[in-house]
């Protein structure tokens, strides 16, 4: 096998197929597909449908529902805070707020609590690694918000909703579409680079599943400068954070409320019991527990944490029998499989082609639908075998140069373009071959327009939240989820700890929820929350091939 520009000279050949259609395809779409061939494909193709995913659950609030076997696994394991072993009589953390996570709905949670307030040093952000270290860090296509005079935020509800398969909180989801255009200002304010025209105004471009162009962006660093306003801001106020110290499990006291958790340091193996009187679930999603046996997009510390905490605690889930796989995950090089290739890609131009260079489904089709094509065509052997038999169609890159004009990839895509590079590929000059990758935790705990869960004392922010995207989010609602609701956390905690005082502390609820365990006769090997992933001893490049 002979190497060429990076590819295999089989994938070459493919390649050569792909330059001779390119102009028709340019010029020749795909219609998108009726609701009725959407709903087809997706119950043939995605493993939302396959059987085998999904099992219902046998204990807590949820038992009888049905999630995808990774989150159930959890559920249904005992806690890995053996509670004997903490001393609730010595408090090392008093705080008035404690927020989970130091992603993006953490921090401007914290921000916004303090703006409402709330002292710095009455603030405290605990985090599995490092402040930052999250999807939101690594989020590239860009945020969703109506702020167009053709535009409107009625309209975007209407994609967010439709999106999610009519099966979103309504009320949540006209949240988010109606703070949109004042999280843009409040960035502004914060110095966010976002990309604009010659003349000014804001650069916007379509996602899968919109019906106007609201999606602002950065480049497709758009997490990453989202971030470092957010984080500058944060870190200039000198609120406290402890890095390499997750909660294992929250604390309750005697009425019932939660009242802050047991952190454990990483490095020193010490436990912390943090009191609080209110307490925010920022903790983000669990692409790597790998439901359906996907590669994943996600940072090393998204293992669901907060899905398990909550759930002992008396929290309610929703929403998990569904996950997002995104289209374009890499497909090759191997070093870069699962990696996420951003569907900015495709809003800039690019199209989908088989191995023969055709077109087979409209660019833009929401994502689990666009993901569901993709794996119909390689499962009936229009796409291409790596030679680590990593299967994949092309998304042809080159067109977007040939739309826009020379220096348009290398401007707008610079992260991508640099990726590549690494390993001998231009993907200014070829297409770039991808495979869906698990993206995005649709559900979570099911919160409300303040926060709220149905616990009292604990709320909820983020991806770790279920309600707003129903089954599917549409490109750029995340970035916007964690900014509109994170606001609204700190903003209505700031209110909630006027009248709060915090009981006895405990953690009875914890051996409740392992003695329910004992009476229904479950046997688990796995202690929950699981913390970090586990990799040793296996091949990770192996889990994309189960699916074929």
């Amino acid at each position: 096998m002979k190497i060429i520009d990076g590819y295999p000279d089989f994938m070459m050949d493919s390649i050569k197929l792909v330059e001779e259609k390119r102009e028709k395809n340019i010029s020749i779409d795909v219609k998108g597909m009726s609701l009725e061939e959407r709903k087809q494909i997706l119950s043939k193709y995605h493993p939302d449908f396959m059987e085998g995913t999904r099992r219902q659950v046998k204990i807590g609030i949820d038992k009888g529902n049905l999630m995808y076997n990774g989150i159930v696994d959890l559920i249904e394991a005992r806690s890995i805070l053996e509670t004997k072993d903490i001393d609730l009589n010595r408090v090392d953390y008093d705080t008035d707020i404690l927020i989970i996570g130091g992603g993006g709905a953490g921090t401007v949670a914290a921000l916004f609590a303090h703006e409402k307030g709330v002292p710095t040093d009455k603030i405290l952000i605990t985090t599995k690694l490092r402040h930052g270290d999250a999807n939101s860090m690594m989020a590239q296509g860009g945020i969703q918000a109506a702020d167009r005079p053709e535009d409107d935020p009625l309209l975007h509800y209407l994609d967010i909703y439709g999106g999610g398969h009519f099966t979103n909180n309504p009320e949540m989801a006209k949240a988010m579409a109606m703070d949109a255009p004042e999280i843009i200002r409040w960035h502004l304010e914060l110095g966010v680079m976002y990309d604009r025209l010659e003349n000014g105004e804001f650069l916007e471009l379509s996602g899968g599943g919109t019906s106007r162009n609201r999606m602002h962006s950065a480049k497709d660093y758009t997490g990453m400068e989202l971030m470092r306003n957010i984080r500058d801001r944060f870190r200039n106020l000198n609120i406290p954070v402890l890095e390499f110290c997750p909660i294992l499990e929250l604390l309750m006291d005697d009425t019932g409320t939660v009242s802050g958790g047991i952190a454990f340091n990483i490095e020193t193996h010490e436990y912390y019991v943090i009191k609080a009187k209110a307490t925010i679930l920022a903790t983000g999603g669990s692409g790597r527990l790998h439901l359906s046996d996907y590669p994943t997009t996600n940072h090393y510390g998204a293992t669901g944490d907060g899905l398990i905490m909550a759930y002992h605690a008396g929290a309610n889930l929703r929403d998990l029998d569904t996950i997002q796989i995104h289209p374009t995950g890499d497909a090759y090089p191997d070093a870069v499989v699962g990696i996420l290739s951003t569907e900015k890609i495709r809003a800039l131009g690019a199209k989908p082609l088989n191995k023969n260079g055709d077109q087979f489904v409209f660019p833009l089709e929401p994502r689990d639908v666009e993901s569901a094509a993709f794996i119909r065509e390689c499962q009936e052997g229009r796409g291409l075998v790596t030679p680590t038999d990593m299967p994949g169609v092309w998304l042809d890159s080159p067109m977007i140069d040939i739309i826009h004009g020379k220096g348009t990839i290398e401007e707008k895509l610079a992260g991508e373009v640099r990726k590549f590079k690494r390993f001998g590929i231009d993907m200014v000059k070829y297409p770039i071959l991808v495979y869906p990758t698990l993206h995005y935790q649709n559900g979570g705990v099911e919160a409300n327009v303040k926060t709220e869960t149905r616990v009292p004392g604990l709320f909820a922010a983020g991806e770790v939240t279920g309600g707003v995207h129903g089954k599917n989010r549409l490109m750029g609602n995340s970035l916007l989820d964690y900014n509109v609701f994170g606001r609204r956390s700190g903003l209505y905690v700031a209110e909630y700890i006027k009248t709060r005082t915090v009981g006895k502390l405990t953690l009875d609820h914890i051996d409740k929820y392992n003695k329910m365990l004992d009476e229904a006769n479950i046997q688990s090997d796995i202690k929950a929350p699981i913390v970090l992933p586990e990799y040793r001893g296996k091949e990770v490049l192996a889990r994309a091939l189960d699916i074929m």
